[in-house]
């Protein structure tokens, strides 16, 4: 009898633990079902880019995702990577910003689905500040960017001259791929330039008879002389009164441009050999010297109808304007003595500092 009862318990002792053993595998298999497909097996709490340089294979891959705290547990990622069979991952900018399941994330990488990034140009800056913005925002350098601005061949192709291609860098925030050739971001850049400025004022680029480039080289020089946004109109108009009438246009931000300086001018610097010297030379410069908002673009195409030939620069950041030189000279002894008044105070103020 206690042979048979033995041998009960020890089926029954069997049976449980079997039965415990079942329900652990259960457990086991089910926690690793829902970490295998679970919407949060790549997430992080802030967003993150992820930069993939060149195709890069499992284990160095999942060292970047743990270093970037996107996963918490690299052995894990690897064993979800081969249940996929996802192994090699191409080059590209993906963005973190919500979770995701481990193959939603290993196939976009995989394929090189990339998530685009924002490549920001900001009005009136250099064609160096320019390239720099940009090859900060994408893959390639500087150097590779600045070599397209240069490249005749293509830029002729594109309708475009190395002297005029950074008024046709146009002030936006345009979305591309981050492993996008210079070629192309200056392609793209270019495309907005067009959708922004010449489908929509087409009509008025022909009935001025003027074209794409003498408008943003007046624009350019607008941009640089006018802090004061509501002052454009009225500047771009006293430019165009000079031209008019075959004054030179003497606008001191070419001067500038020519000493590859954005500075207060001395004396000398109005004596500079330079083609942009508007100083020395008739007409428009050659070609833009920054690259104008839209508000300075339409400025140069809408400007305001007055009788100003001069202005000069008023210590609020703004400009008197006159008609007559005599009143100019009036006005500009007024800047003349305010800047005297200025140099004065600050002379005072650094003596006072050296005792």
């Amino acid at each position: 009898m206690k042979y048979f009862l033995d041998l009960f318990l020890s089926k029954k002792e069997l049976t449980a633990g079997l039965a415990l053993l079942f329900i652990s595998a259960f457990l086991i298999a089910g926690f690793r079902w829902v970490r295998l497909h679970g919407s949060q097996a790549i997430s992080a709490q802030e967003t993150v880019h992820v930069y993939v340089d060149e195709t890069t294979g499992l284990e160095e891959m999942s060292l970047k995702l743990e270093e970037l705290g996107l996963i918490d547990s690299r052995e894990e990622f690897l064993w979800a990577a081969k249940i996929f069979g996802w192994r090699t991952f191409l080059e590209g900018h993906y963005l973190v910003e919500e979770g995701f399941s481990y193959n939603e994330f290993l196939s976009k990488m995989a394929k090189g689905i990339q998530d685009p990034v924002s490549v920001t140009i900001l009005p009136g800056r250099t064609e160096g500040d320019i390239v720099d913005a940009v090859s900060r925002s994408l893959q390639f350098d500087s150097l590779s960017f600045q070599k397209i601005l240069n490249d005749t061949s293509f830029l002729s192709n594109v309708g475009l001259q190395p002297k005029d291609v950074i008024g046709y860098l146009y002030p936006s925030t345009v979305k591309m791929y981050w492993t996008i050739t210079p070629k192309d971001a200056l392609k793209r850049i270019l495309e907005v330039f067009n959708k922004s400025v010449i489908e929509p004022y087409q009509e008025r680029f022909e009935e001025l008879d003027k074209t794409v480039d003498e408008i943003l080289t007046l624009a350019s020089i607008v941009q640089w002389e006018a802090r004061k946004e509501e002052e454009r109109d009225v500047i771009s108009g006293l430019y165009w009164n000079r031209l008019q009438k075959g004054m030179r246009l003497q606008a001191d931000p070419t001067v500038n441009f020519a000493v590859g300086e954005r500075r207060r001018l001395l004396y000398e610097d109005y004596e500079v050999e330079h083609p942009y010297n508007t100083y020395l030379y008739a007409g428009l410069p050659p070609g833009p010297i920054t690259n104008p908002s839209l508000s300075s673009i339409e400025a140069a195409l809408y400007p305001a109808e007055h009788e100003y030939l001069f202005m000069v620069a008023s210590p609020d950041g703004s400009h008197a304007f006159s008609e007559t030189y005599e009143e100019h000279l009036r006005k500009s002894e007024v800047w003349r003595e305010w800047l005297q008044k200025q140099y004065r105070i600050k002379r005072r103020r650094e003596a006072k500092a050296n005792q």
